[in-house]
């Protein structure tokens, strides 16, 4: 009698709903879900769900889901199969619309759940082990005040801030070091992989990635090479999704959502490639510069401690070849390859001439570097 009731019961919910040809309401174009789990706790019940079939799923959720109205950051709940199961609503394209026969459903899970494991890093880096970038280190000074002590900024909390400059100068380095030094989770993540393979995926990446660091607050967003999902408009011919996810960053990062304690940090070696509408979000930019005489010369001193092999080297040669170098060209380009060579011909010593060989193979010309950058 019990099952037989509940099954009579199931039928009634399922019911198709009938669409109001006068409601005034758009129909949605495109519903990406993500799987919440259940309102209530069970033993009996498993919050993780598998789905195995995307396109089926699809099919199965417009069928029973027709006719609702749906809007981003609420709730859909199974009638079905598992009865109460909850699915967020991460994007509705258009927001408060109607899902129509049409309507296409997508639903992230493995995706998401990879991008959560995959981005928030763990550092052993101390602002101490970054050579210069002394401007850089002086102004996050306002981030770790704030993230320590939130509630005394108020409305006057820093929010979004973009590191520019050239490759290999620093930026991710420094803002490993300070998610490290304020023991903060750091969702470190490349734009590219924010987009998705399909129409919406972006959108509900950027949200996840958001929502996660908020509930993990105070925490530290870093979006690496910004540029590559906020193109300046002139650029966005190139890809057709990148208004939606420009949108979808944007919304973000005014805080619409209340992010509090949760600092958003763009990267990009061309800040005038940005689309305005992104750029302006950014309460301040701070620039990352190619090192001195002074601090080259610390930076090699500094990877010539951990070299596997004894070293003959004039310094003050190396640091005139290295000028307009980057500390990580000055590691990766010159000093590495230098000690391959040297063990390649099977020497125990690097010397100048593993150096030269390094400029040669890696192009890097002394005539080259002496005019880069003046």
């Amino acid at each position: 009698m019990k099952n037989d009731s509940k099954k009579q019961e199931l039928k009634s919910v399922n019911t198709k709903p009938v669409i109001k040809e006068n409601e005034n309401k758009d129909y949605a174009e495109l519903v990406v879900l993500k799987p919440v789990g259940y309102p209530f706790e069970f033993n009996l019940m498993d919050e993780d769900i598998e789905i195995t079939n995307k396109d089926l799923f699809e099919e199965y959720a417009r069928e029973q889901w027709l006719g609702l109205v749906v809007c981003e950051n609420s709730h859909l709940f199974d009638q079905k199969i598992i009865p109460d199961y909850g699915f967020e609503i991460v994007t509705a394209k258009p927001n408060n619309s109607i899902i129509s026969e049409k309507t296409r459903i997508k639903i992230i899970t493995d995706e998401l759940n990879k991008l959560k494991d995959n981005t928030k890093i763990k550092s052993n880096l101390h602002l101490s082990d970054i050579i210069g970038q002394e401007n850089a280190k002086n102004k996050v000074k306002v981030i770790t005040k704030y993230l320590e002590s939130p509630e005394t900024f108020g409305p006057w909390a820093p929010k979004n801030i973009l590191f520019y400059g050239l490759p290999g100068t620093g930026k991710t380095m420094l803002v490993k070091a300070l998610a490290n030094e304020l023991e903060v989770p750091l969702y470190l993540i490349k734009a590219t992989s924010l987009i998705g393979d399909h129409v919406g995926d972006g959108a509900s990446k950027i949200h996840d990635l958001f929502k996660k660091a908020s509930e993990n607050s105070p925490s530290i967003i870093f979006i690496d090479e910004i540029d590559a999902i906020a193109l300046h408009r002139s650029f966005q011919s190139l890809r057709g999704d990148v208004s939606e996810i420009v949108n979808s960053l944007l919304t973000e990062m005014d805080g619409i959502s209340e992010n509090e304690s949760v600092i958003t940090i763009g990267a990009t070696n061309n800040p005038t490639s940005l689309d305005y509408a992104v750029r302006s979000r950014f309460e301040e930019e701070i620039e990352f510069k190619l090192p001195n005489d002074e601090e080259r010369l610390a930076i090699i001193e500094n990877n010539l401690k951990t070299m596997p092999l004894k070293y003959e080297l004039d310094l003050n040669k190396l640091i005139k070849v290295t000028k307009g170098l980057s500390g990580r060209d000055i590691k990766e380009k010159v000093l590495k390859t230098a000690l391959h060579n040297a063990i390649a011909n099977d020497d125990s010593i690097i010397r100048m001439q593993n150096i030269d060989y390094a400029l040669d193979s890696t192009k890097i010309k002394n005539s080259d570097v002496k005019g880069m950058f003046e």
